[in-house]
């Protein structure tokens, strides 16, 4: 088992869980996140001042999926969040040691 997390840009949260819906991952967790990598944030300007956003808005979202799916998943994260522009943000896979159902005591794959 695995778990993915994928930051990306807002806007691209919608067609990134169709497109995992499609292949048949059953669910994600989603966060609001703030941060920067090399885009280092920005300039805004506010009724005539001008100040800098450090930490851009992002969505984080999770995924536990066996290791049948992972390339599937992350192919398909890929090519639905990127947009060809700095800041489509970043994919991350990690092993899970054990995976637990509270409602049901389920483990391991049968739990996701």
């Amino acid at each position: 088992m695995k778990l993915i997390s994928a930051v990306i840009k807002p806007f691209k949260l919608d067609d990134v869980r169709e497109a995992l819906s499609e292949i048949g991952v059953q669910g994600i967790t989603v966060t609001e996140v703030k941060g920067f990598g090399r885009q280092k944030g920005h300039t805004e300007l506010y009724r005539g001042a001008e100040y800098v956003v450090d930490f851009l808005p992002k969505v984080k979202l999770e995924a536990a999926v066996s290791e049948s799916i992972v390339d599937q998943v992350i192919e398909s994260i890929s090519k639905t969040a990127n947009t060809g522009k700095i800041g489509d943000g970043k994919i991350f896979v990690t092993d899970i040691g054990e995976a637990i159902r509270i409602r049901t005591g389920e483990t391991g794959e049968s739990a996701l």
